[in-house]
């Protein structure tokens, strides 16, 4: 049987791959295996070697898109499919020829983020902006830790 699937050269989304009907070989399993044995890990890969991807996917599973999994091996091994708060930063859209170009692109992704979070009296400094990202997501983690 022909597998009309499309080959997902340059698509670095997991939600779009799985929507779109592209080829994924599946290594959920070594995602869960990664995320519950609750080790810090240093993920170091080449470029070009599929790292944007797999932080697209653990933003999926962090964000509890259990739908998007379907037929994984992850869908058979997660139980509770929680949805955490995530901050996810992704550089890749832009050249950053200078300090203020990319100062600019983080102004901007933070903004969205305390917008989204409901984050008043922002710092004009990046770094304090992000720590009260930071602390939100912790709160929210908190809340998320003490429901029943």
């Amino acid at each position: 049987m022909l597998d009309n699937r499309k080959l997902p050269i340059g698509i670095q989304d997991f939600e779009d791959l799985r929507k779109n009907n592209y080829v994924y070989v599946d290594k959920t399993a070594y995602l869960y295996r990664l995320v519950t044995m609750g080790k810090p890990y240093f993920l170091g890969r080449p470029r070009r070697f599929g790292k944007s991807l797999f932080l697209s996917t653990l933003k999926a599973y962090f964000l509890g898109k259990k739908e998007l999994f379907e037929g994984l091996a992850i869908a058979e091994l997660e139980k509770d499919w929680i949805e955490y708060p995530v901050i996810y930063i992704d550089l890749n859209k832009s050249t950053y020829e200078n300090v203020k170009t990319l100062n600019n692109v983080l102004d901007y992704i933070l903004g969205e983020y305390e917008e989204k979070w409901n984050i008043k009296n922002k710092s004009k400094e990046l770094s304090i902006r992000f720590d009260k990202l930071i602390q939100c997501a912790e709160k929210q983690i908190q809340t998320i830790s003490s429901l029943p």
